[in-house]
């Protein structure tokens, strides 16, 4: 770190530094609450998210053992084509909204697939859909939780470390600068008192 130079310009700069501090401090910390309300609503909306699918797979289950036909039906009948993604800005932050998905159907033969196949593969696309919206959720929540950190460590910085820092070098400086004045009012007088000593003195032995 740079010595302190206890000068009048640099009391300036600390000042003008302080003032910046002190700035942008309550933007930060608006920052920061704004972020961890924004987690927790997310983090909610994904738990809500997974709870629909985990109750949606089971009343799937219980749906197919119904027919009787469970290996009828695979997982591989519905494939994912692909994933539709927004974006949108919280505080300053770049995340992806999901939009919805394409998918596909795989080949299987109509006359000798139970008639509920179609209604399967339609219950098993809702269950991919909130799978794949839960896990942009969990995209969101990261990157959210990213800048949450670089924007605490932030507020840490100005709050703990560089505003008291600067207020202890602002009051060193003007502590010196008044040690100072007083010398030089000191050393003034003492030179006045010489100069007066010797011209007395020079009265003296003119006389």
């Amino acid at each position: 770190m740079a010595k302190l130079k206890l000068t009048k310009n640099e009391q300036k700069t600390q000042k003008d530094a302080l003032k910046m501090y002190q700035r942008y401090l309550p933007t930060l910390t608006l920052k920061k609450q704004q972020l961890q309300s924004e987690i927790r609503i997310i983090d909610e909306k994904a738990k809500a998210v997974r709870a629909q699918k985990k109750s949606l797979e089971a009343d799937f289950e219980k749906w197919i053992s119904v027919f009787g036909e469970k290996e009828a039906f695979t997982p591989d009948i519905v494939t994912v084509r692909n994933i539709k993604k927004g974006w949108s800005n919280i505080a300053g932050v770049k995340i992806p909204i999901y939009e919805g998905a394409d998918f596909g159907r795989g080949d299987y033969d109509l006359y000798s697939s139970p008639l509920w196949i179609d209604m399967a593969a339609d219950r098993m696309e809702k269950a991919l859909e909130l799978d794949l919206e839960a896990e942009v959720l969990d995209e969101q929540v990261r990157l959210l939780s990213k800048e949450l950190r670089t924007t605490t460590q932030r507020v840490n910085l100005f709050e703990k470390v560089k505003i008291p820092e600067t207020k202890r070098n602002i009051k060193k400086i003007a502590v010196f600068l008044g040690d100072e004045q007083v010398a030089a009012v000191v050393r003034s007088k003492i030179s006045k008192k010489k100069l007066q000593s010797v011209a007395g003195e020079s009265k003296e032995a003119a006389e």
